[in-house]
């Protein structure tokens, strides 16, 4: 089975320490690599995670706060110094190319490659990319500004051949992939068999859900229901609530009861409040109605 892996640079909250880096992702999936959120050190953190620039064609920015996007002008102006000269496609709020277009003007006027800014509608699901093996979905949530989770679904795959069945009725190469789409094989004295009889299903596809800064909101648990794995924000304590209703975030509570309606495999629990010098406490409070939670932290890598 091909990797599907989730690499965290940055699992911290606006406000800096010496422990955690802002947001930001990298998801590994079929060896293309897919950025998820671009806070201040994510080049660091892609450089000691040994990830190759050069795999990265979409980055997907979840909204306009710093701690998510600042990293971003700086990202671009360094692979324009790594001579990158394939077209980078940004997927982000709608008035990020307003934002960055003037200082990517001023700092990187002549950027060997072109940047393509694409929509995403904050208020509801939709399709924002697609091809022959991932599919990412929006996720509408509720924070003080347009944001946007994303879900990362891989693509089913074709069936497993049987090659002892193929060897045995001496299939012909150039019939597998009919076989595979689910065509039956006549065989020379007319006898017809199955596709079932040369196949065993694909591995199930697997599925990621990146949920950011937002306040509890428990309309996306359809849209995330049954992922392999959930990213999902605790910012802060139970004991804290009313701080994060004020600033349109989650508990750790409230992450765990996203994760247990959403009937997901499992939760990582980030984007922590610089009060709390130990994270224990957010875990502790998301295992009691979750147990399958983690905590996030720097250079981590999800298998999916």
């Amino acid at each position: 089975m091909d990797p599907f892996e989730v690499h965290i640079l940055g699992c911290g909250s606006a406000l800096p320490t010496t422990k955690h880096f802002p947001s930001s992702q990298i998801v590994d999936l079929h060896d293309k690599l897919y950025m998820i959120d671009c806070g201040e050190g994510a080049q660091l953190q892609f450089r000691k995670s040994k990830l190759k620039f050069q795999k990265i064609d979409h980055i997907f920015i979840s909204h306009l706060h710093g701690d998510h996007c600042f990293g971003l002008p700086g990202l671009i102006s360094t692979l324009g110094l790594l001579g990158r000269t394939s077209d980078l496609y940004i997927h982000a709020p709608f008035d990020a190319e307003i934002l960055f277009m003037p200082l990517l003007e001023y700092f990187c006027h002549a950027l060997p490659y072109k940047i393509h800014f694409s929509n995403v509608n904050s208020e509801e699901s939709e399709v924002i990319f697609e091809d022959k093996t991932l599919k990412v979905t929006s996720i509408p949530l509720n924070h003080r500004v347009p944001t946007a989770g994303f879900l990362f679904e891989e693509k089913p795959r074709s069936p497993h051949i049987i090659r002892e069945m193929i060897d045995f009725y001496r299939v012909p190469l150039s019939q597998i992939q009919a076989i595979k789409d689910g065509a039956p094989f006549i065989t020379g004295n007319g006898e017809t068999i199955p596709h079932t009889v040369f196949t065993r299903p694909a591995d199930p596809p697997r599925k990621y859900a990146y949920c950011s800064d937002t306040a509890y909101k428990k309309q996306i648990v359809p849209i995330i229901a049954g992922v392999n794995t959930l990213y999902h924000e605790a910012t802060f304590c139970t004991a804290d609530l009313a701080r994060a209703r004020e600033t349109f975030h989650s508990s750790a509570a409230q992450a765990a009861s996203i994760a247990r309606a959403a009937k997901v495999g499992r939760l990582v629990i980030g984007h922590f409040s610089a009060r709390y010098p130990n994270e224990q406490i957010l875990l502790n409070e998301a295992m009691k109605i979750f147990p399958e939670t983690q905590l996030a932290y720097e250079r981590m890598i999800i298998k999916i």
